[in-house]
C-alpha cells in the first residue's frame, strides 16, 4: 500500500550521498525515503549533531527507487547504520539473514524507546519476539471518507455496520450515484477492502497465521465468508464498472469524491492532505471521515484498524556505534520531533503527541486519528507490507483479478497460498 502517496517523490539533499554507508568510523549513516518528509529528518540530524561526538549523516534515496536500492545496499559494507522501513515483512528477510540489531538491549537501558510509543504501532516491528524498529514519521490508518453533501442529499449517514453499507450502496446506485470511488488501476486501493473485511470477519489472527507461513488460513471458513461478502458488495454495484481505469495516484478517485460523483472512498489517512491540495474547499467544508463498519457476528473488534502503522528506523547489526544510535533513536519521542512532524501533517504515535495536537495542520482530524490508533486492539499492517517484497505484485494481481471476476474464491485462495512467507 502506498504510504506516501500524497507526497511528491523527490531526491533528498542530505549531508551524504544517497546510499553511501558508514565508511568513516566517526559517523553513523541514516538512510531515509526521499520525499517532502525529509525536512524533519534533516532537522533531527542537525539536533543530534550539536551534542554528539559521533556525527550522523543523512542519506536519501528517491521514493520510487527506495525499496530496490535498499535491497541492493543492505548486504554490502556500504549499508547504513540506521534505515527507514515499514516494519513487518519489509524487514523480515533482513532479520532472517541476521542483518539487523535486536533493540531489546537498548530498550532495557532506555525503556522509553518502547514505552513512549502506542503499543499497536510499536509491535509492527517486533519479529520473533524481538524488537527491530523504533517508530518515526507518522501513522496512516485507512478510513472511510465521504462527501457530506452527497450523503445529505441522499438521506444517508456514514455506515456503522456492513448491512447498512450494503443498503446505502443499493440506494445510491438506484439514484445514479457511484457509491464508492475506487482507484483500481493502482491495485493497492482495492487491497484495503480485503484487509478490513477479513479482519472484521475473522479477527487479526487469521492473517497473522497466514503471513507467518500457514497457507491453510486462506482456505478457512472465515476466509470464504469474507470473500463472499466482498463478492456481494461488488455485485451490488458498489464500485461502478470502470474502477480499473481509475487511479488514486493521478487524482482520479479523489476527484470522484470531491466532485460528488461518488459518496465514499476507502483510503489511507493521506486522503485528507490529497483533498486539501487538490480540492481545498471540499476538504474544508464537505469531506467527512469515519471508521470501517462492523460485521455482525464477526470475530474482529470494530475498533481494529488496518493501514500503515508507521514508518520505522531499524539498525544494522554491525554498526560500530550502537550507543550513538541509541541516542539518535531517543529523539524519535522528543517534543521537538513530535511538533515538527505535526507541522508537516504527519501524526506521530508517541504518548506525548496529544499535548501538541493543537499545533497540527488539522487538529480535529489529527485528534480523531490519534484516538482511533490509541484504542485499537489491533492495527494490521497492510498485506503488501506485512509480506516480503517479493509478494507485493502477486497480492496486487490477485485482489484486482478477484474484483474483476477473473478469479473466483478458490482461485484467490490458491494465489494467496502461493505467497512467500515472511
Amino acid at each position: 500500500m502506498a504510504c506516501t502517496a500524497a507526497l511528491a517523490l523527490t531526491a533528498g539533499c542530505g549531508s551524504g550521498s544517497a546510499g553511501v554507508g558508514n565508511a568513516d568510523s566517526g559517523t553513523i549513516h541514516v538512510l531515509v525515503y526521499g520525499d517532502a518528509g525529509n525536512t524533519v529528518e534533516k532537522q533531527i540530524v542537525e539536533t543530534f549533531n550539536k551534542t554528539s561526538s559521533v556525527k550522523a549523516v543523512l542519506d536519501t534515496i528517491p521514493g520510487a527507487d527506495y525499496q530496490t536500492k535498499l535491497q541492493t545496499v543492505i548486504t554490502t559494507p556500504q549499508a547504513p547504520d540506521v534505515f527507514f522501513n515499514w516494519g513487518g515483512g519489509s524487514i523480515a528477510p533482513f532479520v532472517k539473514a541476521g542483518l539487523l540489531l535486536p533493540l531489546d538491549d537498548l530498550i532495557a537501558k532506555d525503556p522509553a524507546l518502547k514505552s513512549s510509543f502506542l503499543p499497536a504501532v510499536f509491535d509492527t516491528a517486533v519479529i520473533g519476539g524481538k524488537s527491530y524498529g523504533v517508530p518515526m514519521r507518522g501513522t496512516q490508518p485507512v478510513l472511510l471518507f465521504d462527501n457530506k453533501q452527497v450523503l445529505a442529499d441522499n438521506g444517508i449517514t456514514p455506515p456503522t455496520s456492513w448491512d447498512q453499507l450494503l443498503d446505502e450502496v443499493r440506494a445510491l446506485k438506484a439514484k445514479g450515484v457511484t457509491p464508492i470511488a475506487l482507484g483500481g488501476g493502482d491495485q493497492w486501493p482495492t487491497l484495503m477492502w480485503f484487509e478490513y473485511v477479513f479482519d472484521r470477519v475473522a479477527g487479526p489472527g487469521l492473517f497473522q497465521k497466514a503471513v507467518g507461513g500457514d497457507p491453510s488460513a486462506w482456505a478457512s471458513p472465515e476466509a470464504a465468508k469474507a470473500l463472499g461478502m466482498l463478492k456481494q458488495l461488488i455485485d451490488a454495484g458498489a464500485f461502478g464498472t470502470t474502477f480499473d481505469s481509475v487511479k488514486f495516484t493521478d487524482g482520479g478517485s479523489p476527484a470522484l469524491l470531491a466532485k460528488g460523483k461518488a459518496a465514499f472512498e476507502l483510503m489511507g489517512s493521506w486522503e485528507y492532505a490529497t483533498q486539501q491540495s487538490g480540492n481545498p474547499q471540499f476538504a474544508k467544508d464537505k469531506l467527512g471521515y469515519s471508521s470501517f463498519p462492523a460485521v455482525a457476528g464477526g470475530q474482529g473488534d470494530p475498533n481494529d484498524l488496518v493501514g500503515n502503522t508507521n514508518n520505522f528506523y531499524s539498525v544494522r547489526a554491525t554498526t560500530k556505534h550502537p550507543e550513538a544510535v541509541a541516542q539518535f533513536l531517543k529523539l524519535m519521542y522528543s517534543d521537538q520531533f513530535v511538533k515538527a512532524q505535526l507541522a508537516i501533517g504527519n501524526l506521530p504515535t508517541t504518548t506525548n503527541t496529544p499535548q501538541f495536537l493543537s499545533g497540527s495542520a488539522s487538529p480535529e482530524y489529527s485528534g480523531y486519528q490519534y484516538d482511533l490508533v490509541k484504542k485499537a486492539p489491533s492495527f494490521q499492517l497492510s498485506w503488501d507490507q506485512a509480506y516480503p517484497p517479493a509478494a507485493i505484485t502477486p497480492i496486487h494481481q490477485a485482489v484486482q483479478r478477484f474484483f474483476d471476476g477473473q478469479l473466483d474464491a478458490a482461485g484467490f485462495v490458491k494465489a494467496m497460498q502461493a505467497l512467500p512467507a515472511s
